[in-house]
């Protein structure tokens, strides 16, 4: 493949000298005829993001279930509390040990693995005769929704095509989404037992479905060799692809970058200390506990108990709630069409300021009716509160519950992809575990209110730290990306050349 001349300081990588090279940009018509089927991809995708749905019901369990729970067992706050943050105490365990056999035995086998605990778990709480039983179940559920994460997102944006990787590794926050509305439909209208015994259903599915699924070519040409992984392309693209011209690329990127499996524990200590892991790491390690302190988990976990302080009735909560996670379906979907279409940046920019502006309406709402209770006058403008938790909902899945999560796929080198990706997600979900155990007392120490206005006011102040530090990778190979973190291009900017697409 032709080149030019790098006007790229040469880097050293596993100590061998490289260089960053410009190629040539590919007349778009000739590139779209030699695309792969997208239907292979979407499909593998779909898959793979199956058991992201776990997740979701991990949120949303909480939120149905725990008022029948104090009605039947007569948990206390302190054991609620529990019962609705300790998934994500078990999460960080779950994201290190899916990063670890990631990189060891692969993102597919991963992906097998990984539905196990979380079939345990939701059995476990199904037939639960105590509380410590739900709490091992919510621990072990917490653990596979862990292990889950990384893989899923890891899979699905190396099987993908640029043009489909943006849409593609949204779907993983579809996922989550419908889980919670799963969790939200069938814990309105069944016991908190039987609803636990259903949710065992989808990491059933998905442990079969990954069976039939190939390994990523990007792991099997690193790890095993070009035979397998040219077998791989093959099912994933389908006779519409140039697969020799495609895993050409793939080799000469592996070459040009001395992409070898790492070797002991100081090698690898060495690539995840390297800037072009620790860069990428820092800015969404920030960004995660940013999008999880504007409460969208607050909102999810205790749904109709925040209705419920909102001033709706007994009834309404809960249709309330069940409505509130149709939508959250609804623009999860629309926000993967636009991350597509839009950039990362914008659309954590819209995210930013439309979660803080309802939050923080949303609070002073909230403090107008503690005065009104207190006062012993009626709610006034019934439709403010639900309102804003919904322009909030809107607002999040927009950007925050989607780009994230799509860009652990994206910015990581492919030596460390699988490790540093379950830390990330690791930070993540201990973000989490930290707004959803802290609700209660903040909630007791600032008053609804309050609580809400923190949020809002973290949500506001973020959009600084986003538009000087969150770059753009949207329409960028994960080649470019990782020249970038590295240091061996300077800009991430579009240039004045054509792309594919996300």
């Amino acid at each position: 493949m032709a080149s030019e001349k790098s006007d790229a300081t040469p880097f050293i990588k596993n100590g061998n000298t490289a260089v960053i090279t410009k190629t040539p940009v590919p007349d778009p018509k000739a590139a779209k005829l030699g695309r792969g089927k997208a239907l292979k991809q979407v499909l593998a995708s779909f898959v793979a993001n199956l058991g992201t749905i776990n997740t979701g019901m991990a949120f949303g369990f909480s939120a149905t279930a725990l008022p029948q729970m104090k009605e039947q067992l007569n948990i206390t706050d302190s054991q609620s509390s529990w019962i609705a943050s300790l998934s994500s105490a078990g999460t960080p365990v779950g994201c290190l040990l899916s990063g670890y056999l990631m990189d060891n035995i692969g993102r597919r086998n991963t992906l097998i693995i990984t539905e196990i605990p979380l079939i345990l778990g939701w059995l476990l709480i199904a037939f639960a005769q105590n509380i410590p039983m739900i709490y091992a179940g919510r621990l072990m559920i917490g653990l596979g929704c862990g292990m889950v994460g990384a893989p899923a997102r890891v899979y699905t944006c190396e099987v993908s095509q640029p043009h489909l990787r943006g849409m593609l590794g949204a779907l993983a926050s579809v996922g989550v989404s419908t889980g919670v509305l799963i969790q939200y439909v069938i814990g309105t209208n069944t016991t908190w037992n039987i609803l636990a015994g259903v949710s065992a259903i989808i990491p059933i599915l998905s442990f079969l479905g990954m069976l039939f699924m190939p390994e990523t070519p990007n792991y099997l040409l690193t790890q095993i060799g070009r035979e397998r992984a040219e077998s791989s392309l093959a099912k994933l693209r389908g006779s519409t692809c140039n697969l020799q011209e495609e895993i050409q690329k793939m080799i000469a990127f592996k070459e040009k970058n001395h992409v070898e499996p790492l070797k002991g524990f100081r090698e690898t200590i060495k690539a995840l200390v390297s800037p072009s892991t620790l860069k990428p790491f820092t800015i969404l390690a920030i960004y995660f506990f940013v999008y999880q302190w504007c409460g969208v988990n607050t909102i999810t976990f205790y749904a109709v108990q925040v209705f419920e302080a909102s001033g709706a009735d007994k009834t309404a909560k809960y249709w309330l709630t069940i409505s509130l996670g149709i939508l959250r379906v609804i623009f999860t979907v629309v926000g993967c069409i636009l991350c597509r279409k839009c950039g990362r940046r914008i659309l954590t920019f819209v995210s930013a300021l439309g979660c803080g502006l309802t939050m923080i309406c949303l609070a002073i709402y909230m403090y107008y009716v503690k005065y009104w209770n207190e006062n012993g006058m009626p709610l006034q403008y019934a439709w403010i509160p639900v309102a804003s938790i919904y322009v909030f909902m809107i607002f999040c899945t927009l950007g925050y519950l989607i780009i994230p999560w799509v860009m652990i796929g994206e910015v990581y080198p492919t030596q460390v992809r699988g490790i540093i990706g379950g830390l990330t997600t690791c930070v993540a979900h201990l973000s989490v575990f930290s707004v959803v155990k802290t609700y209660p007392y903040l909630k007791k120490l600032l008053d609804d209110y309050g609580v809400f206005g923190l949020y809002g006011t973290m949500s506001l102040l973020a959009i600084i730290f986003f538009y000087f530090c969150l770059p753009e990778t949207k329409g960028r190979t994960l080649q470019e990306i990782e020249d970038y973190f590295s240091g061996r291009t300077k800009s991430l900017r579009r240039r004045n050349t054509q792309c594919e697409g996300a």
